[in-house]
């Protein structure tokens, strides 16, 4: 009998006075365990080898919260939550998705220079625009009104360019393992280009933002339809990385500006209320971490820090505002944590200000720690996949990727432990 994922804890409860569950992946075969490191239930959700659940900061919920699409080798299929029925929605090859749409909950993804959007309940794609060579897009605003991504402006590169998309959308774990070194080299051509905005009820684009800088990273806000998020993309102690911009071409705003050497921040994010952009911070590279937050609204700032092994290649704030997560990193990576390879859930705690009225704190930093709690023993694996942890609608869950079991599957682990240590 196959558990509800989101219920059926007194069941588990049962299988554990029996000796039926299993404490650990000892098996490729596994698909429901408690980690025994954590006490914390772990449950493979994807069934076909090679599936994986969206980049961290992409929307893969439906609006009314019961479904999350993934993506598998032979196309884009979806989860009902409350029962793990798995629906294939679209097939084919060389998908590249977008997101869920926020407004309607439709699919929307690429595949050449085709946009489409698939309807979860009818199956129904519609093409919704194609893009001539060397234009890419790559987010679509929470009412589904806009289109934003980039255009290469010299030809040259335009080839060279598609063929480095048709790699990523193949997930390729070699191709993943030469990150670095392809970031490097991606930065270090100078490739001119602009963003763009494609208005989907009428057809016009508005191009920005012309640099020779490698745009990238681009998220419109989850609230506003008219605020992007983007990055400009490279090796992040040689960038000034995270911007705003509006769909007008507006209010250009370098989200974070260092402050000393070999500073770094990135892998932004946006709070689901849309008011706070989230992000890695260091001071400098490698030696002091910590996750900063820009108020869009009022401009200020918030850092909670957190200890070496704690750093993560991503992190993610939950629906409500009141936790994050990571998901942790391997030694070869920018932090060499010695233990980092696990699952994380961070509680937020901010300084208490004892300052008074002796000093005007309010244009300051608000500073804090994270309380980091255990999740997942992540020794079993490879972060050439990074997990890409991801917070359930209804906060229960943290849903990743993982190569644990010798392939790429969908996973989530729950946040209230089962068997507390």
């Amino acid at each position: 009998m196959k558990l509800n994922v989101f219920t059926g804890l007194s069941i588990l409860a049962a299988s554990l006075a029996t000796g039926c569950a299993t404490r650990s992946p000892s098996s490729a075969t596994a698909t429901e365990w408690i980690d025994r490191d954590t006490g914390h239930r772990v449950v493979q959700l994807s069934t076909e080898p090679g599936s994986e659940s969206f980049y961290f900061n992409v929307n893969s919920f439906t609006p009314d919260g019961k479904k999350m699409v993934f993506t598998t080798p032979t196309g884009i299929s979806a989860i009902e939550l409350d029962t793990r029925r798995i629906e294939s929605v679209v097939t084919g090859q060389h998908l590249r998705v977008m997101q869920v749409g926020r407004k309607t909950g439709r699919i929307f993804y690429s595949q050449g220079a085709t946009i489409f959007a698939a309807d979860l309940s009818t199956k129904a794609v519609e093409k919704i625009a194609t893009l001539p060579p060397g234009t890419h897009a790559i987010s679509v605003n929470c009412d589904e009104t806009l289109l934003a991504g980039t255009v290469i402006l010299d030809p040259n590169e335009i080839k060279q360019e598609t063929t480095r998309e048709k790699q990523f959308a193949s997930n390729s774990d070699s191709e993943r393992k030469n990150k670095a070194r392809n970031i490097d080299e991606r930065f270090d051509k100078q490739v001119p280009m602009e963003l763009f905005f494609l208005n989907l009820q009428t057809g016009e684009q508005k191009n920005f933002v012309r640099c020779n800088d490698w745009l990238n990273h681009f998220l419109f806000s989850p609230t506003d339809p008219n605020l992007l998020l983007f990055c400009h993309e490279g090796p992040w102690h040689k960038v000034d990385r995270i911007w705003t911009i509006r769909s007008d071409g507006s209010a250009l705003k370098l989200v974070h500006q260092r402050t000393m050497a070999m500073e770094i921040a990135g892998h932004e994010f946006w709070g689901a209320d849309g008011k706070t952009i989230w992000f890695d911070l260091q001071t400098p590279r490698g030696e002091d971490f910590w996750v900063g937050g820009y108020n869009v609204e009022t401009g200020a700032r918030t850092q909670f820090h957190l200890a070496r092994n704690e750093w993560s290649v991503h992190f993610n704030v939950s629906p409500d505002g009141k936790l994050f997560s990571g998901d942790g990193g391997d030694s070869k990576m920018v932090a060499h944590a010695a233990d980092g390879k696990w699952l994380y859930l961070f509680h937020p705690a901010l300084l208490p200000d004892l300052s008074g009225t002796n000093i005007d704190s309010s244009k300051l930093i608000q500073t804090g720690v994270f309380h980091a709690e255990k999740l997942i023993n992540m020794t079993k694996h490879d972060y050439a996949l990074e997990p890409n942890a991801t917070f359930t609608p209804d906060m229960k869950w943290l849903v990743f990727r993982s190569n644990m079991s010798g392939s790429n599957q969908v996973y989530a682990v729950e946040l209230k432990a089962t068997d507390p240590r």
